[in-house]
C-alpha cells in the first residue's frame, strides 16, 4: 500500500519545524546603539533604552518555582502553553506572564535583546541563560534555578527538564546570561 502524498508533505514540514529550533521567528536586526556600563563586552542596550525587568524582585524565585511545576511538560515547536506543549522561549514567556502579568516576546534572541546582560558567574535563581545550539546566538534558552542548573524545554527527548550548565553539550554553547531583576 502506498503512502498518501499528504503524509509525505506533513512529515517534511515536521522535519523542518523540529530542525529550526525553539524561536518562532528570526529576530529583527538589532537597532541598539549604546553599550551599558554593566554589560559584558559586545552587548548593546535595547533600542528602547531600558531593559525589561520584573516589578517585584521576589518574582525571580517564583519563576523557578513555576518552571519546576512544568517539569515533564511536552515540547512543541512554537508552543506557548503547557496544554499544547512548550518550546524554550514559549516556556519562558509563559512563565514570566503567569508570574508577573507582563509579556515577553516568543523568541529567545528577542528576549536576550531586551533583558539586562550579566556575567554567567553572576547568575541567580530566576535569571535567564542563553545558548548557541543552531549556529546562531541565543537560539536556545532556559531559566537558571541555582547550583549550576537550569530548566528548559528542549526538542531532544521532548519534555521540560533540568540540565546542568557544565553538561558537556551545554557548557561550550553558553552564549549569554540575563537578569530580570532591576539592578540599582
Amino acid at each position: 500500500m502506498g503512502r498518501s502524498p499528504h503524509i509525505s508533505v506533513i512529515a517534511a514540514l515536521l522535519v523542518v519545524l523540529v530542525a529550526s529550533g525553539c524561536g518562532s521567528t528570526r529576530p529583527p536586526p538589532a537597532r541598539a546603539i549604546a553599550t551599558p556600563p554593566d554589560a559584558p563586552a559586545g552587548v548593546a542596550r535595547p533600542a528602547s533604552g531600558t531593559y525589561f525587568s520584573l516589578e517585584d524582585p521576589a518574582h525571580a524565585q517564583e519563576l523557578v518555582l513555576y518552571a519546576l511545576g512544568l517539569l515533564g511538560t511536552g515540547y512543541a515547536f512554537g508552543g506557548r502553553n503547557p496544554e499544547a506543549g512548550l518550546d524554550c522561549s514559549g516556556m519562558v514567556s509563559y512563565i514570566v506572564e503567569q508570574v508577573s502579568g507582563r509579556s515577553l516576546p516568543h523568541n529567545a534572541a528577542q528576549i536576550a535583546g531586551m533583558t539586562r546582560p550579566i556575567a554567567v558567574s553572576q547568575l541567580r535563581p530566576g535569571d535567564l541563560v542563553f545558548f548557541n545550539t543552531l549556529n546562531r546566538r541565543h537560539s536556545h534558552m532556559g531559566i537558571y534555578m541555582g547550583d549550576g542548573r537550569f530548566i528548559h524545554a528542549p526538542s531532544t527527548r521532548g519534555r521540560v527538564r533540568i540540565e546542568r550548565l557544565d553538561n558537556p553539550y551545554f557548557r561550550p554553547r553558553i552564549d549569554g546570561a540575563r537578569t530580570l531583576v532591576e539592578t540599582g
